[in-house]
């Protein structure tokens, strides 16, 4: 039984006149805009909610950029999720900035379609944190994306009544944010989530999105930790300088290799499959050195010269950058102890996010229920294991879901060291190799959620569905699922 449920038999119905309208001035490599747009707020997305102070959306709909009118009646919706650590989202407290403040990637994000013309939707989500009164909790796994799900439902069931083109839905977020934000992309009209869905009395249609934009995505959880024994196991202490169990670390390294050729990846460029042994060298040719090169590349003389005396592994022919992966690895850091993510005290937001109604967290990992109940032959019960793959994006892409998203923007920075760079070209590689547009890159130094081109990314959006703000769609392409299948 639920914890509590909000009033039911709510209309589906988007209430087009139901709003206020607000300025605001967002600044632009090009100066500052002055955007009037139309907000719809807190509306709930869902005929019988749990709870709709999670469960409901706000549109910002632009009506004016400088003065000029602007049409956005036919625009790319760009659906916003504020979500960090897997945590709930409150839609009616929070502000068109969203959680994060001014300065997060979501609420850059949202100014940024404004000023581009496009319609913004900042859905609220339930997560791990809720709890009702009884101490239930009602938003562990998978209420998040199921909300996330509903809330695209709710556009399409509104398809011709709310502003913008509903088939030209572009989701982006950052951290769990963006690993929701894949998965939303990579599970469009999966059957598997149809059970949730319909007891919160989502609307019967399509929640397939068109593209995605995927900031550090927390992904892969239930091998997120023998990825991070890959790649950070060398490192023999954590951020805070606590010591790693090298034993331990090496027990989880051993199981990556074996994971990684179950995926079946072919790099890039006829690189070949992607296995344990060569992904070093992969990371490099084609995410490390291109980043760090564009990094060097766009420094004035001296500011390069500087940066080469005090980081001598880094290497540099006047184009192009060079270093081992041992050297960058050492130079990055280690940031979590061990387990990175199924820790064995449940401390950590994923094992709270794969809780129950009345249990607060649970291993999600054989090895991690293994290690803390002395079974050498325990494994994680049947529900958990359906969780972690309705929450893995992988779990989808490696199915080629027909209703997975043809476009994706992908980016993270060199710098954070919290999960797995696999983790995120693990995404890309499969995501290429059934055929979909791919625009992946790192930035060098960067941290975590550190978006250095947000308005390419604006752009993006525009160039992947044909829209123009000055004509509202390009005429060369007028079909509803944009210039590029």
């Amino acid at each position: 039984m639920r914890a509590f449920r909000g009033r039911t038999g709510d209309t589906l119905r988007f209430p087009t006149g139901d709003h206020t309208v607000e300025t605001i001035r967002v600044e632009t490599s090009g100066g500052p805009r002055e955007v009037t747009y139309l907000s719809y707020t807190h509306i709930p997305y869902v005929a019988d909610p749990v709870d709709t102070k999670y469960q409901s959306l706000d549109v910002k709909v632009p009506v004016e950029v400088d003065g000029t009118a602007v049409s956005a009646g036919d625009a790319p919706i760009v659906l916003v999720n504020s979500v960090g650590g897997f945590l709930s989202v409150n839609n009616l407290e929070k502000s068109m900035r969203g959680p994060g403040g001014e300065d997060s990637v979501g609420a850059r994000h949202g100014e940024l379609a404004l000023a581009a013309g496009y319609v913004v939707v900042w859905p609220g989500c339930r997560g791990r944190d809720n709890r009702a009164s009884d101490g239930t909790f009602y938003g562990k796994a998978p209420a998040g994306i199921v909300d996330l799900k509903a809330a695209v439902r709710y556009l399409r069931h509104n398809k011709g009544i709310v502003p913008g083109n509903v088939e030209w839905i572009i989701s982006t977020g950052c951290s769990a944010g963006g690993g929701l934000s894949a998965l939303l992309g990579a599970s469009g009209n999966s059957p598997l989530y149809e059970p949730y869905l319909e007891e919160i009395g989502a609307a019967r249609t399509e929640d397939r999105i068109y593209a995605c934009g995927c900031y550090s995505p927390i992904i892969d959880l239930d091998h997120a930790d023998i990825a991070y024994e890959w790649m950070h196991g060398p490192t023999p202490r954590n951020q805070t300088g606590e010591p790693v169990d090298q034993e331990l670390s090496g027990e989880l390294k051993a199981l990556f290799g074996e994971y990684q050729a179950s995926l079946g990846l072919q790099g890039r460029g006829g690189f070949g499959a992607l296995t344990a042994e060569n992904y070093d060298r992969y990371l490099l040719e084609y995410y490390l050195i291109p980043a760090a090169s564009r990094y060097l590349g766009a420094l004035p003389d001296e500011k390069r010269s500087e940066y080469l005396a005090e980081h001598q592994w880094v290497m540099w022919d006047g184009d192009r950058a060079a270093f081992s992966f041992a050297d960058y690895v050492a130079y990055a850091g280690r940031y979590k102890g061990i387990p990175a993510f199924d820790d064995f005290d449940l401390s950590l937001a994923e094992p709270s996010l794969f809780g129950d109604e009345t249990i607060e967290a649970r291993h999600f990992t054989d090895f991690s229920l293994r290690k803390t109940t002395g079974d050498p032959k325990a494994e994680v019960s049947a529900d958990v294991k359906v969780l972690a793959a309705l929450m893995n994006p992988m779990h989808f892409v490696l199915h080629d879901n027909p209703g997975c998203a043809p476009h994706w923007w992908l980016r993270r920075g060199t710098a954070e060291t919290g999960i797995s760079q696999t983790a995120i070209v693990n995404l890309a590689t499969g995501l290429e190799n059934r055929g979909k547009h791919v625009d992946a890159r790192f930035f060098w130094e960067a941290a975590h959620c550190i978006d250095e081109e947000a308005e390419g990314f604006i752009a993006w959006i525009g160039d992947v569905t044909g829209f123009s703000r000055a004509t509202g769609q390009n005429p060369s392409s007028r079909n509803s699922r944009g210039k590029r299948q």
